[in-house]
Protein backbone atom coordinates (compact mmCIF):
# COMPACT_ATOMS: atom_id res chain seq x y z
CA UNK A 1 0.00 0.00 0.00
CA UNK A 2 1.28 3.45 -0.84
CA UNK A 3 0.10 5.28 2.40
CA UNK A 4 -2.59 5.25 5.10
CA UNK A 5 -4.36 8.04 3.47
CA UNK A 6 -6.41 9.76 6.61
CA UNK A 7 -5.56 9.61 9.95
CA UNK A 8 -7.31 9.78 13.71
CA UNK A 9 -5.65 13.27 13.46
CA UNK A 10 -7.16 14.00 10.30
CA UNK A 11 -9.65 16.97 10.80
CA UNK A 12 -12.25 15.10 8.81
CA UNK A 13 -12.41 12.29 11.27
CA UNK A 14 -12.66 14.65 14.39
CA UNK A 15 -16.58 13.92 13.75
CA UNK A 16 -16.61 10.12 13.87
CA UNK A 17 -13.35 10.14 16.50
CA UNK A 18 -15.56 11.85 19.35
CA UNK A 19 -19.08 9.56 18.37
CA UNK A 20 -16.66 6.48 19.03
CA UNK A 21 -15.11 7.72 22.27
CA UNK A 22 -18.55 7.73 23.46
CA UNK A 23 -19.92 4.64 22.98
CA UNK A 24 -19.91 0.91 24.69
CA UNK A 25 -17.43 -1.05 23.30
CA UNK A 26 -20.61 -3.73 22.08
CA UNK A 27 -21.22 -0.71 19.90
CA UNK A 28 -18.43 -0.37 18.15
CA UNK A 29 -18.26 -3.93 17.71
CA UNK A 30 -21.72 -4.54 16.32
CA UNK A 31 -20.91 -1.49 14.08
CA UNK A 32 -17.60 -2.28 12.38
CA UNK A 33 -18.91 -5.69 11.80
CA UNK A 34 -21.83 -4.97 10.18
CA UNK A 35 -19.57 -1.69 8.24
CA UNK A 36 -17.09 -4.60 7.04
CA UNK A 37 -19.45 -5.75 4.39
CA UNK A 38 -19.11 -2.48 2.53
CA UNK A 39 -15.67 -2.49 2.46
CA UNK A 40 -14.84 -6.32 2.07
CA UNK A 41 -15.98 -6.58 -1.89
CA UNK A 42 -13.25 -3.96 -2.33
CA UNK A 43 -10.43 -7.06 -1.78
CA UNK A 44 -13.08 -9.67 -3.01
CA UNK A 45 -13.62 -8.53 -6.58
CA UNK A 46 -9.41 -8.57 -7.28
CA UNK A 47 -9.08 -11.74 -4.71
CA UNK A 48 -11.70 -13.82 -5.12
CA UNK A 49 -10.09 -17.21 -4.30
CA UNK A 50 -8.33 -15.63 -0.75
CA UNK A 51 -10.96 -15.67 1.82
CA UNK A 52 -8.58 -14.84 5.09
CA UNK A 53 -10.51 -11.32 5.04
CA UNK A 54 -14.22 -13.03 5.01
CA UNK A 55 -12.37 -15.30 7.57
CA UNK A 56 -11.63 -12.52 9.78
CA UNK A 57 -14.75 -11.29 9.99
CA UNK A 58 -15.93 -14.32 10.51
CA UNK A 59 -13.67 -14.90 13.45
CA UNK A 60 -14.64 -11.49 14.44
CA UNK A 61 -18.30 -12.24 14.77
CA UNK A 62 -17.55 -15.52 16.75
CA UNK A 63 -15.21 -13.97 19.26
CA UNK A 64 -17.62 -11.04 19.92
CA UNK A 65 -20.46 -13.99 20.66
CA UNK A 66 -17.60 -16.21 22.76
CA UNK A 67 -17.71 -19.38 20.42
CA UNK A 68 -13.90 -18.47 19.78
CA UNK A 69 -10.86 -17.23 22.07
CA UNK A 70 -8.38 -14.99 21.24
CA UNK A 71 -5.77 -16.70 20.15
CA UNK A 72 -7.55 -18.11 17.44
CA UNK A 73 -8.98 -14.79 16.79
CA UNK A 74 -5.97 -13.40 16.67
CA UNK A 75 -4.70 -15.91 14.23
CA UNK A 76 -7.06 -14.71 11.54
CA UNK A 77 -6.44 -11.02 12.46
CA UNK A 78 -2.62 -11.57 11.16
CA UNK A 79 -4.11 -14.06 8.18
CA UNK A 80 -5.52 -11.17 6.84
CA UNK A 81 -2.78 -8.31 7.45
CA UNK A 82 -0.71 -11.37 5.77
CA UNK A 83 -3.21 -11.17 2.85
CA UNK A 84 -2.45 -7.27 2.84
CA UNK A 85 1.10 -7.56 2.73
CA UNK A 86 0.61 -10.20 -0.15
CA UNK A 87 -1.02 -7.44 -2.50
CA UNK A 88 0.31 -4.03 -0.90
CA UNK A 89 2.72 -3.31 -4.11
CA UNK A 90 0.13 -4.32 -6.76
CA UNK A 91 -3.16 -3.21 -5.33
CA UNK A 92 -3.06 -0.80 -2.51
CA UNK A 93 -6.96 -0.73 -2.45
CA UNK A 94 -6.96 -4.29 -1.76
CA UNK A 95 -4.27 -3.81 0.67
CA UNK A 96 -6.08 -1.25 2.86
CA UNK A 97 -9.15 -3.32 2.61
CA UNK A 98 -8.02 -6.29 4.23
CA UNK A 99 -6.41 -4.49 6.40
CA UNK A 100 -9.53 -2.79 8.03
CA UNK A 101 -10.72 -6.54 8.23
CA UNK A 102 -7.95 -6.96 10.95
CA UNK A 103 -9.44 -3.63 12.48
CA UNK A 104 -12.70 -5.61 12.88
CA UNK A 105 -11.15 -7.95 15.12
CA UNK A 106 -9.12 -5.25 16.43
CA UNK A 107 -12.04 -3.72 17.72
CA UNK A 108 -13.37 -6.19 19.89
CA UNK A 109 -9.86 -6.66 21.18
CA UNK A 110 -9.68 -2.81 22.17
CA UNK A 111 -11.92 -0.04 20.99
CA UNK A 112 -8.82 2.02 19.54
CA UNK A 113 -9.35 -0.41 16.51
CA UNK A 114 -12.50 1.15 15.61
CA UNK A 115 -10.23 4.14 14.43
CA UNK A 116 -8.38 1.79 12.60
CA UNK A 117 -11.30 0.28 10.75
CA UNK A 118 -12.26 3.69 9.96
CA UNK A 119 -8.76 5.52 8.41
CA UNK A 120 -8.29 1.78 6.62
CA UNK A 121 -11.76 1.66 4.86
CA UNK A 122 -11.73 5.35 3.70
CA UNK A 123 -8.30 4.66 2.23
CA UNK A 124 -9.85 1.79 0.34
CA UNK A 125 -12.34 3.84 -1.18
CA UNK A 126 -10.37 6.25 -1.97
CA UNK A 127 -7.66 4.07 -3.84
CA UNK A 128 -10.55 1.77 -5.12
CA UNK A 129 -11.84 4.90 -6.85
CA UNK A 130 -8.20 5.97 -8.20
CA UNK A 131 -8.40 8.81 -6.05
CA UNK A 132 -10.94 10.62 -7.86
CA UNK A 133 -12.59 12.98 -5.79
CA UNK A 134 -10.93 11.93 -2.94
CA UNK A 135 -12.51 14.78 -0.78
CA UNK A 136 -15.74 13.63 -1.78
CA UNK A 137 -15.07 10.33 -1.00
CA UNK A 138 -13.94 11.06 2.48
CA UNK A 139 -17.05 12.89 3.23
CA UNK A 140 -19.35 10.57 2.02
CA UNK A 141 -17.67 7.29 3.58
CA UNK A 142 -17.39 9.65 7.22
CA UNK A 143 -21.10 10.33 7.14
CA UNK A 144 -21.95 6.92 6.18
CA UNK A 145 -19.95 5.18 8.81
CA UNK A 146 -21.07 7.96 11.24
CA UNK A 147 -24.98 7.59 10.62
CA UNK A 148 -24.48 3.75 11.12
CA UNK A 149 -22.94 4.66 14.24
CA UNK A 150 -25.52 6.62 15.33
CA UNK A 151 -27.56 3.85 14.27
CA UNK A 152 -26.08 0.96 16.16
CA UNK A 153 -25.55 3.27 19.47
CA UNK A 154 -29.59 4.06 19.26
CA UNK A 155 -30.31 -0.22 18.91
CA UNK A 156 -27.25 -1.51 20.89
CA UNK A 157 -29.74 -2.24 24.13
CA UNK A 158 -32.24 -4.20 21.31
CA UNK A 159 -30.06 -6.64 19.98
CA UNK A 160 -29.92 -9.85 22.03
CA UNK A 161 -27.46 -11.81 21.22
CA UNK A 162 -25.05 -14.06 23.69
CA UNK A 163 -21.73 -11.93 24.25
CA UNK A 164 -18.19 -13.14 25.08
CA UNK A 165 -18.06 -12.26 28.94
CA UNK A 166 -15.69 -9.62 28.47
CA UNK A 167 -17.20 -7.16 26.56
CA UNK A 168 -20.25 -7.11 28.81
CA UNK A 169 -18.14 -4.69 31.35
CA UNK A 170 -19.80 -1.62 30.63
CA UNK A 171 -17.95 0.22 33.42
CA UNK A 172 -14.47 0.43 31.44
CA UNK A 173 -13.60 3.46 29.87
CA UNK A 174 -13.19 4.17 26.33
CA UNK A 175 -9.61 3.48 25.51
CA UNK A 176 -10.38 5.86 22.28
CA UNK A 177 -11.20 8.47 24.74
CA UNK A 178 -8.12 7.44 26.86
CA UNK A 179 -5.80 7.70 24.08
CA UNK A 180 -6.64 11.22 22.98
CA UNK A 181 -6.76 12.32 26.41
CA UNK A 182 -3.02 11.19 26.82
CA UNK A 183 -1.94 12.66 23.32
CA UNK A 184 -3.08 15.34 24.33
CA UNK A 185 -0.99 15.13 27.69
CA UNK A 186 1.82 15.00 25.74
CA UNK A 187 1.57 17.97 23.74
Amino acid sequence: MKKLLVTRKSACLQPIRELIEKQKHMTLVLWTIECAKSVLPIFEEKYPNDKRPREAVEAAKAWAYGEIKMPVAKKAAHATHNAATAVSKENPSACAAARAMGHVIGTIHVETHAMGFVMYSITAFIYASEQKNADEIIAEKSSWLYERLLYWEANIDKVETSWASFLLKDTVPNKEALLRKRIEQKQ
